[in-house]
């Protein structure tokens, strides 16, 4: 018990020093992996590339949709008839431009029916309501890989960390030695791999809940434009004008 507990002499503890690796580093400690921590290290800087992809991407698609949406609202809230909204709309705004293409199509098609207002608003809001939904369906695209990175990273981390460590076990009982400066190296390579996963989870989450709250903001941005058609297709009606405004949009 006491020989065991005593210093190694330094003739005995050069083999073990010459085993240890050079660099201790990030990268040393990566390339010193086994292959199956590598792979599951590669994965993660995949998944963290791929999550500030998204968040460049969609902040910038974000960004012109709000800013298209709140111009052409503007125009909307400004106009006195349908077809005074279909002129001064940007056809650039594709969402507030299919929402007035729609309520212009119902018109038109309700040409002969046009002394039942209630049905005929009743008709347009189901049509808008449509491309509302749809609307939300587009500006939610790409986000989902950030839930999957963000719920499923920490896992794969730790996954090559019980790798890892299951490896310096089996070095520790090969090489019949229970010094730590043996073993840590491979401890340390394996805790790498959780590392990395919290470095590509975490940010995953925060982008993730952020974009949730602006695509909200955007829905609602949507809701009030598809209010504001609405509202004319109604004052229309109250005037009396038959409005036969003409708008395709491209799908």
């Amino acid at each position: 018990m006491i020989a065991c507990l005593a210093p190694a002499s330094p003739a005995s503890a050069q083999p073990m020093a010459g085993g240890l690796p050079d660099d201790l580093t990030a990268w040393g400690m990566f390339i010193s992996a086994d292959w199956i921590v590598k792979s599951v290290m590669i994965g993660l800087a995949v998944a963290s590339v791929i999550t500030w992809t998204v968040l460049a991407a969609k902040t910038l698609e974000l960004r012109k949709a709000a800013a298209a949406q709140r111009a052409a609202l503007a125009a909307i809230e400004g106009a006195r008839s349908l077809e005074a909204a279909v002129m001064a709309v940007d056809r650039e705004a594709l969402v507030s431009a299919a929402l007035l293409a729609a309520a212009a199509a119902e018109v038109r098609q309700s040409a002969d029916a046009l002394q039942d207002g209630e049905g005929l608003k009743e008709r347009v809001a189901s049509r808008l309501d449509r491309i509302e939904a749809a609307a939300g369906r587009r500006m939610t695209r790409g986000t989902s890989v950030l839930a999957t990175i963000g719920a499923t990273a920490p896992f794969v981390g730790l996954f090559g960390t019980v790798w890892g460590i299951m490896n310096s076990f089996i070095g520790i009982a090969a090489s019949q030695t229970t010094n730590l400066a043996v073993v840590a190296p491979g401890i340390a390579e394996a805790l790498l791999a959780t590392a990395m996963g919290l470095v590509a989870a975490i940010p995953a989450v925060v982008i993730y809940n952020h974009f949730a709250r602006q695509i909200a903001a955007f829905k609602a941005l949507v809701g009030d434009t598809s209010a504001a058609v609405l509202r004319l297709v109604s004052r229309d009606l109250s005037r009396g004008i038959v409005g036969k405004p003409d708008l395709h949009v491209a799908e």
